[in-house]
């Protein structure tokens, strides 16, 4: 732990939410997102010594992701997670003495992941209160210090240092490893093709926004060559799918890069290994095939880490998403032949930085690069929450982040004009503000442009979000 980590209180935390609906569905897995609601807390915290600061994050209350039991409504998923939320808060302004950013979160982390499994809820969820209050707490103190996020972290603000919840790193230093860091100024847009997405030629259910719909207008505007492809689970489809895609990749000669996301659809490695056989055997599907990086969770949770997966690794990389529930997660999916794991700002700050040290630690005993972090996305939306993202994927040297935020959303849908003017104009590299519609995401050439995001004061910017019109959450109204 660094000297220099400060010691601080969570004074109160507060909540709103907004909701907002998608320009066109989004399927993934079973089910398709048309509307949902973006969580935003503000946090206040105080330093040893009496100094008060706020800080803010911010995330969709995704249903069907964090938890996929059929028997759960989308407003069941939603109303827990801002039971976590409010789990977390109770826990973090209960706090006794005054901890470290990281040792508010490490403290805490097994007694709220107990009390989730006391109230039926996956390690996902009891896991999102928490990393959205360490978003914020971390926010606080970089603003309070006047330093960025990226700044931040080199310099170990938070503290982190081995801890009972990461035993297998007991020797790695902290401060060693974070000052090693270097952030990336650009990031690869993968484009998420998600399963009812049309792929070319004129759209049949037209978006009047002037954004794009299917794959190949999206690759005309954006300049992609980064992808994420959904699938289903079944053989055919998407041994069809994927030819529909490949026929629109191919067009071009420049290189491309895909991923292939089984969305817990596949029942084991054996019926993964069979439609890989097939799409290795079929002509149409060489290219797509030869560049294709990984596969991300093909296998349901609830088994995914007691089955080897090793047969499967050997032809290419599977990591784990939907998996990674809990800290020690991806040291099981290793021994099972898993060779990554993503990050995603929704599961944890100092989840991702914990699995990054994996890697380095790994890959140092092997002797090769064979365990790595990808970046996905959770319909992140523009302005602070998609930012705070960004600027922790970039953190990690992770050279391309699947986006699909701007995507299946028009610009900043979740927020005023005023906001989303003042966002625009303080992050230029990031968004475009060139339209009638008000700014959107840019992306030239493939590109995100982060060194705005990853240098500002504060956790992805130095502004504020304008809440006096978002709707309290229920119970977080104010706590303190």
């Amino acid at each position: 732990m660094s000297s220099t980590s400060p010691l601080l209180r969570v004074r109160s935390v507060e909540a709103v939410e907004r909701p907002f609906r998608l320009r066109m569905p989004f399927r993934f897995g079973l089910y398709t997102l048309t509307q949902a609601s973006q969580a935003l807390v503000r946090v206040t915290i105080e330093l040893d010594g009496g100094a008060v600061a706020t800080g803010h994050a911010a995330e969709v209350l995704l249903p069907k992701w964090f938890d996929k039991r059929p028997e759960l409504s989308p407003a069941d998923n939603e109303d827990q997670l801002r039971h976590s939320l409010r789990q977390a808060a109770g826990a973090y302004r209960a706090a006794g003495a005054p901890l470290t950013a990281f040792a508010l979160f490490a403290n805490h982390y097994a007694a709220l992941q107990q009390a989730g499994e006391h109230d039926d809820l996956p390690p996902l969820v009891s896991g999102f209160g928490q990393a959205l209050l360490d978003r914020a707490v971390l926010d606080a103190l970089c603003r309070h210090t006047g330093c960025s996020f990226w700044s931040a972290l080199q310099r170990n603000l938070p503290g982190l240092a081995a801890h009972a919840i990461a035993p297998d790193l007991r020797a790695v230093d902290f401060d060693a490893f974070l000052a090693s860091l270097r952030p990336l100024a650009q990031l690869h847009a993968r484009h998420t093709v998600g399963m009812l997405d049309e792929l070319d030629g004129a759209a049949s259910h037209p978006v009047d926004d002037g954004l794009p719909v299917t794959l190949a207008d999206v690759i005309h505007r954006y300049g992609n060559t980064h992808f994420k492809l959904k699938l289903s689970g079944e053989r055919g489809w998407d041994l069809e799918r994927l030819g529909g895609i490949a026929r629109v990749l191919d067009r071009s000669d420049a290189p491309y890069r895909v991923t292939i996301d089984g969305n817990e659809q596949f029942a084991d490695v054996e019926q993964l290994l069979d439609l890989w056989g097939a799409i290795e055997a079929r002509p149409e599907l060489a290219r797509l095939a030869a560049s294709t990086l990984m596969i991300e969770q093909p296998v349901g949770r609830a088994i995914a880490l007691d089955r080897p997966m090793q047969r499967m690794s050997q032809h290419c990389p599977v990591i784990i998403d939907e998996s990674d529930g809990t800290l020690d997660a991806f040291v099981r999916a290793r021994r099972h032949g898993y060779r990554g794991v993503s990050t995603k700002a929704c599961k944890g700050l100092y989840k991702s930085l914990i699995n990054t040290a994996r890697c380095r630690v790994w890959n140092a005993e092997d002797g090769a690069d064979h365990y790595f972090m990808s970046a996905e996305d959770l319909i992140t939306q523009a302005g602070l929450s998609v930012q705070q993202d960004l600027a922790l994927a970039s953190l990690l040297g992770i050279g391309h982040i699947e986006r699909n935020g701007h995507h299946y959303v028009n610009g900043f849908a979740t927020c005023g004009a005023v906001e989303a003017r003042a966002f625009a104009a303080a992050h230029p590299d990031l968004y475009d503000s060139g339209n009638d519609s008000g700014p959107r995401l840019r992306i030239t050439a493939g590109r995100l442009g982060v060194q705005s995001s990853g240098s500002a004061i504060g956790f992805g910017t130095a502004l504020t979000p304008i809440t006096a019109a978002d709707a309290p959450m229920a119970g977080l109204a104010r706590v303190s």
